[in-house]
């Protein structure tokens, strides 16, 4: 098996009457992954006892193949939660989807992009081709007045684009066949081998204190190795642990965190997560080794994020009497839904250890333990470029 992530995520639009804080981040990955990771943070504080798993560029993305279409307060609420420069955003969206999909990245991150429209609904020819030129975006026409053959039409694109792992994303109920004018698809597959590589013979069964309090049996995996790991904190003074596993070819890393005293809930540590967080780590990790358990897990989640996009100020394009999208159709249209399905699984799998990650393993001295054997976070991201493809919290693997 490999290690795999993946997404898909959608927005209705239909037919309708046409009436943040953070610190700025230097790339436009990371500034999208600022509002994914709001996002998140929202998911998580409503589900604390459950396994999350979310695609902060998902979300951006998708708001970003809408913004060609967007006029007025819908473009600007879409703007500001961005934090988009108002001039030429499509230059470095054009930039960034290039380079997380570059040869350098191939096998690693697939990024798909695909609008469904009505077939006769007027779209206009700007809108379709700075999307095409940005983000690569398919485009095809469906007939949505009979919803099962349009949600059987869409469903297999995405499972296609995610190789199988998400066979089904929307239901047939979720499109009016009166007024559903585009559906708008995102999906993200990213399958990656471990730099070093944990063996099968050292996965053992575990004790595991899960969110809910209950001590569970897991697989833990187990490897003496070189890692980046440091130790942060909250601006309360909360510590916790992060640990830095890379990918083969280094362009993409998981990083795990495990808030460091045991009664320390991992609700008190994942509002401080962002991008400017995770630049501050660089400066606390250091190489060191250790012997890192870490447990097997697959997440999965399905998330409606109209109310979190609502609560970070998107509001109008939900609001069929306000939704401005009056540069993507003649016909007046807003979104009235949101959606994103993501799946994770992590294993032992990797590359084949190499000769120097090998003789890391002679180890000369007794070294410390990280074991990940209470509820954590993880971030899949991209180095270059600092996007959070993925993000997560594991409260029972």
């Amino acid at each position: 098996m490999w290690h795999r992530s993946l997404l898909c995520f959608l927005l209705l639009l239909n037919v309708g009457v046409n009436e943040g804080d953070l610190s700025q981040a230097p790339t436009y990955g990371e500034r999208g992954s600022d509002l994914g990771l709001r996002v998140f943070q929202q998911v998580a504080r409503a589900r604390p006892q459950e396994n999350v798993v979310l695609s902060p560029h998902g979300v951006a993305s998708i708001l970003g193949m809408l913004l060609p279409g967007a006029y007025g307060e819908t473009r600007r609420q879409i703007f500001t939660a961005l934090r988009y420069k108002k001039n030429g955003p499509y230059k470095m969206l054009k930039k960034l989807h290039k380079t997380l999909t570059a040869r350098s990245s191939q096998g690693l991150v697939l990024i798909a992009n695909a609008l469904f429209s009505q077939r006769g609904f007027p779209m206009d020819e700007s809108f379709m081709a700075t999307n095409k030129a940005n983000f690569q975006c398919e485009s095809g026409a469906v007939d949505f007045t009979d919803p099962r053959a349009a949600a059987d039409l869409i469903n297999g694109w995405v499972s296609n684009k995610t190789k199988g792992h998400i066979p089904s994303l929307i239901e047939p109920d979720m499109l009016d066949p009166a007024l559903t004018r585009l559906v708008a698809v995102n999906s993200i597959y990213f399958k990656g081998m471990w730099k070093s590589r944990f063996q099968p013979e050292d996965t053992k069964m575990r004790a595991f204190t899960g969110g809910d309090g209950n001590t569970y049996k897991v697989p833990m995996m187990s490897q003496l190795s070189v890692y980046n790991v440091g130790q942060a904190s909250t601006p309360q003074g909360l510590k916790y642990k992060v640990v830095e596993l890379p990918y083969h070819g280094n362009t993409v890393s998981m990083l795990i965190v495990l808030p460091t005293e045991d009664d320390t809930p991992l609700s008190e540590v994942t509002p401080h997560i962002s991008t400017a967080a995770v630049q501050s780590w660089a400066q606390l990790m250091h190489q060191k080794k250790v012997r890192l358990l870490i447990p097997k897990f697959t997440a999965e989640a399905e998330v409606d994020l109209n109310a979190p996009l609502s609560a970070l100020g998107l509001t109008d394009m939900f609001a069929e009497g306000k939704a401005d999208f009056r540069h993507l159709s003649s016909e007046a249209v807003y979104v009235s839904k949101a959606l994103q399905k993501a799946k994770i699984e992590v294993n032992e799998d990797g590359t084949k250890a190499s000769a120097a990650t090998a003789a890391i393993l002679l180890a000369r001295s007794s070294p410390p333990w990280v074991i990940v054997d209470r509820p954590f976070l993880f971030l899949v991201r991209h180095n270059p470029t600092g996007t959070i493809l993925f993000a997560g919290q594991i409260n029972q693997p």
